[in-house]
């Protein structure tokens, strides 16, 4: 069932984005709060690197692996990212809180089966695949969709460490082909290097910042 969770969203933010059969489509989500120039980075390296069409940035209701207690509504969260976003081949949207979803799997199962001709990638920040087998059903996210891994401070080391790394280590794409990507049957992954911004929501949270 599709409803609406908060008066303050645009109902437009709560239907899937446009795309059309054959495009390269990113999914990078997140709380982002606040949202910041260190996730632009990696959703602007993954559109670059990896040739994409479109991205879609995708404001989640919640992460369950964090603590909600200092989580600002979603319709605020929303607007920051449309404040902070510019490129154009990026889609802020918030369509996950109209399923009701709170897990990354049953998102990609949803894209999946409502956009099967689309070629989409998973996109995180490196310092989310060294906690990434805490997710729930991450073997199956990889199983099912190409990751892009783009690397964040301090966490270059988790290529390396992470149990997800190691479990598919096999499936690794060399980063010179990182642009075949989208276009590779799932399980495939690639570790981008590049720019890499201190930023963090945490420490924003921690200094008071909003945005």
């Amino acid at each position: 069932m599709e409803t609406a969770p908060d008066p303050d969203v645009d109902p437009a933010a709560l239907r899937l984005p446009h795309t059309e059969a054959g495009m390269r489509v990113g999914l990078f989500g997140g709380s982002f709060n606040p949202p910041h120039a260190g996730h632009l980075l990696v959703a602007e390296t993954a559109i670059r690197r990896l040739r994409l069409d479109r991205l879609w940035w995708m404001v989640t209701p919640g992460n369950p692996l964090k603590d909600h207690g200092a989580l600002k509504p979603l319709g605020e969260r929303l607007a920051a990212s449309r404040r902070l976003v510019g490129n154009r081949r990026i889609d802020v949207t918030a369509f996950e809180a109209a399923h009701r979803i709170r897990y990354t799997a049953e998102t990609l199962a949803l894209v999946l089966r409502r956009r099967p001709e689309v070629d989409f990638v998973w996109i995180m920040g490196a310092d989310s695949l060294a906690s990434f087998h805490r997710w729930r059903d991450w073997r199956w996210i990889v199983e099912h969709m190409p990751v892009a891994v783009v690397d964040r401070p301090g966490s270059t080391l988790a290529l390396l460490s992470s149990p997800t790394a190691v479990t598919f280590g096999r499936s690794r794409v060399a980063e010179a082909a990182a642009a075949s990507l989208p276009r590779r049957p799932a399980p495939a992954w690639v570790f981008l290097h590049g720019p890499r911004s201190m930023l963090s929501s945490t420490r924003l949270r921690a200094g008071g910042a909003s945005s």
